[in-house]
């Protein structure tokens, strides 16, 4: 007996070869073939590996934009369409873990273990329920107390790139992850600040509301400082847009200045309010593997597809990883390029300054650190 997902697969290939008024053109017919390219990825053309090892850090100081959600899917996608990921919790809610179907109740071993006490990275790393390519390092409540701890250890913002790199250059060549995505909490701690000095690039996720480009400046603000003194190979690369309700003028009036301000380091794909993204975490499970069919687990797909096609082009590194704290950077030969608000423009029936104007209003934000040929010598 032939397996019903290729039935479905040829049945609805055939369909879309022979036109709209075939028998599976609906909207449940289409949802289905979403469904059925998630479920059987591994049938499909897999995702491009990167030129190196991406550390990518997911940061954004504002609660609820969708930072675990976007690190969670965005890992499993990658996962699911060929390429080794690993997600590291830093978060003591250990949102990121309950989503991964991993524990992480108090004694369970967790990041915690690895940035305070003796423990490598490969004695907390767990496997995870969505892919035998997805592994993660949980986090637990002990979490919590670690920026206290971690006062009066040297070179406490290095701890987690040092159990990154030392991770890494434990494990053979063939099962060295792609990517490592680190999930942060919201705040700008010392945890944050791990983060972005373990990272070497920076993903910021954004609300498709004001309150989200509000709070933006200080974020740029703090990834210039540890660019200029603690990682000056970090850089924020890419942005998502989340929550995208179409049906608001106010989020495409976000959307539209976000993308004016910052260029393409937005992706083009953006998520959208979705139930199913919200429930699938209850189930210890991403959208991708709870609801494959529906909008939020394509659009995820779709987000991890352009950031895998982004990494295709980067420079390869002799030596993936270098231990210990990276160089100080030499001097720029050229200044920092800057992206400023655009100027009013009328909305409505009435003429305003920009949202992203206004967000960024009496602050230094508007200058976006961004990778320049220093940067590539010095990584």
């Amino acid at each position: 007996m032939t397996d019903p997902g290729q039935r479905l697969r040829s049945s609805l290939a055939a369909d879309s070869s022979a036109g709209s008024g075939a028998e599976f053109d609906s909207p449940i017919a289409m949802e289905a073939l979403r469904a059925t390219r998630v479920l059987h990825a591994a049938d499909q053309e897999p995702f491009p590996p990167p030129g190196r090892i991406r550390v990518i850090t997911v940061a954004n100081q504002k609660g609820g934009v969708g930072k675990t959600t976007s690190t969670v899917n965005l890992g499993v996608a990658l996962a699911l369409y060929g390429l080794r990921a690993l997600v590291i919790d830093l978060d003591p809610q250990g949102n990121t873990s309950t989503a991964l179907g991993v524990e992480h109740t108090v004694g369970t071993p967790s990041i915690y273990d690895a940035l305070v006490g003796d423990s490598s990275l490969a004695d907390v790393v767990h496997a995870t329920t969505a892919s035998p390519n997805l592994r993660c390092v949980p986090a637990t409540i002990d979490l919590a107390g670690a920026e206290i701890e971690l006062v009066s250890v040297v070179a406490r913002e290095y701890r987690l790139r040092r159990a990154i790199e030392g991770h890494i250059h434990a494990l053979p060549e063939d099962q060295r992850p792609h990517y490592v995505l680190i999930d942060c909490p919201p705040s700008l701690g010392l945890l944050t600040l791990n983060a972005l000095v373990a990272g070497d690039e920076v993903l910021i996720p954004i609300q498709c509301e004001y309150y989200a480009l509000e709070g933006l400046g200080q974020l740029l603000n703090n990834i210039e400082l540890v660019r200029a003194h603690l990682n000056p190979g970090i850089a924020v690369r890419t942005i998502l847009l989340t929550m995208y309700d179409g049906r608001t003028k106010l989020a495409d009036q976000v959307a539209e200045e976000v993308r004016s301000h910052f260029g393409d380091l937005v992706l083009r794909t953006v998520i959208p309010r979705n139930v199913r993204v919200s429930e699938a975490p209850g189930y210890g499970q991403s959208v991708l593997t709870y609801d494959p069919g529906s909008r939020g687990s394509t659009s995820y797909v779709e987000a991890a597809r352009e950031l895998a096609e982004r990494g295709v082009h980067l420079a390869p590194e002799t030596d993936p990883r270098p231990m210990g704290p990276p160089p100080p950077p030499p001097p720029a030969t050229a200044p920092m390029p800057a992206i400023r608000p655009q100027a009013s423009r009328a909305t409505g029936s009435r003429t305003d300054s920009s949202l992203a104007s206004g967000a960024f209003a009496g602050t230094d934000a508007a200058v976006l650190p961004v990778p320049t040929p220093v940067d590539e010598e010095t990584r």
